[in-house]
């Protein structure tokens, strides 16, 4: 497990700006670590393992030390990985992290929660909520109408927009939701 070089926190960095806008300064220096006995509690930083990006407490990362790297599987908060291009994608495991600051918020009506789970994009007659000010390929993050995360996309059209658009007009573009991560488990 080694820290992300600089191209690297320069393309995780991009992507997270675009789902959480400023607030990633929130996520990056001003959320405080409260895992691990120590007195001083640390930060949260980003480590990479084979080309898997993790949020993890710098608490974690120096117990983490004593374990060869072939063997270390997994450490903190799976966040994204690097394809063989050099692209970064964000994971569904993210998505606490996202949800937590996201700057772009769509909430769903109860018809349509199943419809986006499977992987369907959103249409505008399953949109209960939407925020303003959102632009064209902004990210979103997609909650049930309880206020829970469901997974999160990219908008494919503006706030304004959305309000004109008849009822079977796309909204938001499918990424990563909760079902892709409850498939996963059911695989191990």
């Amino acid at each position: 497990m080694r820290p992300l070089d600089e191209k690297e926190t320069t393309l995780v960095f991009d992507k997270l700006h675009k789902f959480v806008g400023n607030n990633l300064q929130k996520i990056v220096m001003e959320n405080p670590s409260h895992e691990g006995p120590d007195l001083n509690p640390g930060r949260y930083c980003f480590r990479l393992q084979k080309n898997r990006v993790y949020y993890v407490s710098e608490s974690l990362v120096k117990r983490a030390t004593n374990i060869k790297r072939e063997k270390l599987v997994s450490m903190g908060t799976q966040i994204g990985k690097f394809t063989k291009s050099d692209k970064f994608h964000l994971t569904i495991q993210g998505l606490n992290l996202l949800a937590a600051s996201a700057k772009h918020k769509v909430w769903l009506k109860p018809t349509s929660e199943m419809s986006f789970l499977y992987g369907n994009r959103v249409l505008k007659g399953g949109v209960g909520r939407i925020t303003e000010n959102i632009l064209v390929n902004d990210g979103v993050v997609v909650y049930s109408m309880a206020d829970v995360p469901l997974g999160f996309g990219v908008a494919a059209k503006s706030t304004q927009d959305c309000r004109k658009m008849d009822p079977n007009g796309i909204v938001v573009h499918h990424l990563a939701d909760i079902g892709e991560y409850l498939r996963m488990e059911d695989e191990l």
